[in-house]
């Protein structure tokens, strides 16, 4: 099942909002970050049979032209001409790398969301949607954490620049709602995993990094070692499940309010019932130890996909089993030319 949620007219009529005419006529879609983790996704979706026939898409990489920069976006819009866009690139960085260079997160992030942002509106694209994180939610805070919390405190002090650049997505949605008409969204996933990842064990997320230890582990014949107790519960999110949720919302819906894209309260797993499951999927046959000298991090950070759930009650999310399995395969197809 799925739904739509749309917006009243409002005096500038600058943007269309209605899908209607995006499902009768030519629609070009125009994917930012397309050589990323969620961009390749989309691209596998799309190219198993998912797409419109009277959809193109175009999926972009840093090669195409730098987004901080106004006048190479411009160029860009004006060469592709895009109806839609799906807005994933960002400057993205590690604990420490946000810890040390808060100023350039936050003015990048900026740069490219207001360029972004205002060539969609001058361009007249008839659906922007854009990429949040869990992250950028208040520091303090109660769980599970659903889409009205996200201004309710300051975030994290260790990645405010990157945290307070992306919250601005948010704002600048309604404000292009309520001033132009624009139908701008934005989608907070919860920790994503899944194939073109970048899988480095010193930079990359959880399960990637688990990934990459495991079979180096096997190839050594070492012990397989986790960071911290394994105790802590994350929920984990496939990227093709991903892919497809934001394409229905890319199609579906539409209101600037955001939606978190997540597996239900329920699906939440430990760390070490993660890594058993990476073990697993690898065929790793030797000593799994979690090594307690080093620190967990924060216990959980449940997110409630309950709006999500009022349109796509019967959504049916891959398990962990099978997509770390997939992950797993692909990491080990994929050794030589994958990230990490």
């Amino acid at each position: 099942m799925s739904g739509s949620l749309t917006e009243s007219p409002k005096k500038k009529q600058c943007c269309e909002t209605t899908t209607e005419s995006s499902s009768e006529s030519a629609a070009v879609v125009m994917v930012t970050g397309g050589s990323g983790l969620v961009g390749k996704a989309i691209k596998d979706y799309i190219d198993a049979g998912n797409g419109k026939s009277n959809e193109k898409w175009v999926f972009l990489s840093s090669k195409d032209g730098d987004l901080r920069d106004r006048k190479a976006t411009e160029s860009i819009f004006q060469r592709i001409q895009p109806t839609h866009v799906i807005h994933l690139a960002a400057r993205v960085g590690g604990l420490f790398a946000n810890m040390a260079h808060k100023v350039e997160f936050y003015r990048e992030n900026v740069l490219i969301n207001d360029n972004i942002m205002e060539c969609c509106r001058i361009h007249k694209v008839k659906k922007l949607v854009s990429f949040l994180s869990t992250c950028i939610f208040p520091d303090k805070t109660t769980f599970p954490i659903d889409e009205t919390m996200l201004h309710n405190g300051p975030p994290h002090p260790s990645n405010e620049g990157y945290a307070y650049a992306k919250r601005l997505i948010d704002t600048m949605n309604r404000a292009y709602a309520e001033e132009y008409n624009c139908n701008f969204t934005s989608i907070i996933p919860t920790n994503i995993y899944g194939p073109h990842d970048n899988f480095s064990i010193e930079n990359g997320h959880v399960i990637p990094g688990l990934i990459h230890k495991c079979y180096l582990a096997k190839q050594n014949d070492k012990p397989f070692t986790i960071w911290g107790s394994g105790t802590p519960l994350r929920q984990f999110i496939y990227s093709l499940d991903l892919a497809e949720l934001t394409v229905w919302v890319m199609r579906e819906y539409h209101s600037p309010d955001p939606i978190t894209l997540s597996v239900d309260e329920a699906a939440e797993v430990s760390i070490k019932d993660v890594a058993l499951q990476v073990a697993k999927a690898m065929d790793f046959k030797g000593q799994v130890i979690f090594d307690t000298d080093k620190a967990d991090g924060q216990f959980k950070k449940t997110a409630c996909n309950k709006k999500l759930r009022s349109f796509r009650p019967d959504y049916e999310f891959t398990s962990m089993e099978d997509g770390v399995q997939k992950a797993v395969d692909w990491f080990v197809d994929n050794y030589s030319t994958c990230r990490k």
